[in-house]
């Protein structure tokens, strides 16, 4: 397991250029400890039948990785399963895990950043896929990147492999391990890393992208390859 681990981090990391950003030590984590306070700064309603959120600070995100198949004016988004037409994408499409319902019943689907970036909206109405900006607002209202994943990760090993280290999910956004699609059309890191879309592009062939793995509790920024699959949370307009 510790191989397959190591395999698929080398791998990422030979896809995304490393980006570094400066943690601002100033800012501290302001979870509310009185869970009646009207002013609780984590909260979690039903927004709809199919949308549940999660309040932190003074964000509202979804608290499940995006399972739309339709762009928001209701164009169908492609369903991709073969690695050679995936490889070759330039325009939008998703895919399950393995290309498996049931494991995209559990993590979401896996959308490229074409999806993400496309003009008639990935999000559902009131909704937007995160910027690199409001990823790093969480962040830092988690403590930042060192520490704020162990806050945003389901704890327990249920779904992350062992030891889903600093895992607490005390924001309640319960972020799963759905691994990611490269982008010649195979899947990797099922249960050892989260990979998170930012609607943010970074270059001409890179969206940015939030990490969580299993093995520490950070939160990184890396810039990566826009025909990676990668699952993505919303949040709030």
């Amino acid at each position: 397991m510790k191989a397959t681990r190591k395999a698929g981090l080398a791998v990422f990391m030979l896809l995304l250029f490393v980006s570094c950003k400066k943690e601002n030590s100033s800012i501290q984590t302001h979870l509310a400890d009185d869970e009646n306070s009207s002013q609780a700064a984590i909260t979690e309603t039903d927004a709809t039948a199919n949308i549940v959120e999660v309040t932190i600070g003074t964000q509202v995100w979804m608290k499940r990785n995006l399972q739309v198949s339709r762009y928001r004016n209701g164009d169908r988004i492609p369903q991709v399963t073969d690695p050679t037409e995936w490889n070759s994408l330039t325009t939008g499409a998703w895919c399950w895990y393995n290309n498996d319902s049931a494991t995209g019943a559990v993590y979401g689907k896996l959308y490229n950043w074409y999806a993400v970036n496309d003009p008639r909206g990935l999000a559902p109405e009131g909704w937007h896929v995160a910027s690199n900006e409001e990823c790093t607002t969480l962040s830092a209202y988690l403590g930042g990147d060192k520490v704020s994943g162990g806050s945003l990760k389901e704890a327990g090993t249920v779904h992350w492999f062992t030891p889903n280290k600093g895992a607490t999910n005390s924001s309640h956004f319960k972020a799963l391990p759905g691994g990611y699609r490269v982008y010649d059309g195979y899947f990797v890191d099922l249960g050892d890393m989260a990979f998170l879309w930012s609607s943010t592009e970074e270059y001409s062939a890179y969206g940015g992208v939030r990490d969580l793995f299993s093995f520490n509790a950070k939160f990184p920024h890396y810039s990566g390859v826009k025909g990676n699959g990668c699952s993505v949370r919303c949040v709030k307009d």
